[in-house]
């Protein structure tokens, strides 16, 4: 579909190779478990075994997945910043190899949305990807509810990244605390 404003059109457009070779998207996956997933992962174990938060309540289970899912936004974009800072050895630093722009740009329109990539997939290489799945449906059953709920929740916690980086080093309790002022907030407005 794009291999016509590809540079070098002999080539294939993906390479498989033995894991002793593994791409560098690759070797990032650890970097961005150990310091996103991993650190949130343990502070939402140490709730559910101190059965400070029940998995199975669909409400709590939207309440995780909306701040957990902010929160990995702010970790993702923190990793890829060091990451792209870091010196890779033999190769530099990728912020320098962007300096100069991208040598192709292609337009957003030529390329499939998600559910149209994954069906791609799945035709041409026969096999499947996991589907989406929702995790906890909101409660809400009005805007107005829901925006008063996080009204509140920006009241007192006004800067989440805050939350994220005492999580990453080691300090889950205001993560915890703001996850449960959260999961009641949700429950006292829906």
């Amino acid at each position: 579909m794009l291999s016509h404003h590809r540079f070098n059109q002999e080539r294939l457009p993906y390479l498989q190779t033995s894991s002793t070779r593994n791409h560098t998207v690759e070797r990032l996956w650890p970097e961005i478990n150990n310091r996103v997933n991993y650190p949130l992962k343990t502070a939402l174990l140490q709730l559910t075994d101190q059965e400070a938060i029940d998995m199975e309540d669909n409400l709590v289970r939207y309440c995780v997945s909306n701040l957990t899912c902010q929160l990995c936004h702010i970790g993702l974009a923190s990793v890829a910043e060091s990451w792209n800072a870091h010196r890779i050895p033999g190769k530099g630093i990728p912020n320098h190899f962007a300096e100069p722009g991208c040598k192709r740009r292609i337009s957003a329109e030529l390329l499939p949305n998600a559910l149209d990539a994954a069906d791609l997939y799945r035709q041409h290489l026969g096999s499947a990807l996991k589907q989406h799945s929702t995790f906890g449906v909101d409660p809400f059953t009005t805007e107005q509810d829901k925006l008063r709920t996080e009204s509140n929740f920006a009241e007192k916690y006004p800067d989440i990244a805050h939350l994220f980086f005492r999580a990453v080093n080691g300090d889950f309790t205001p993560y915890k605390e703001a996850l449960l002022y959260l999961i009641n907030r949700t429950q006292k407005n829906v």
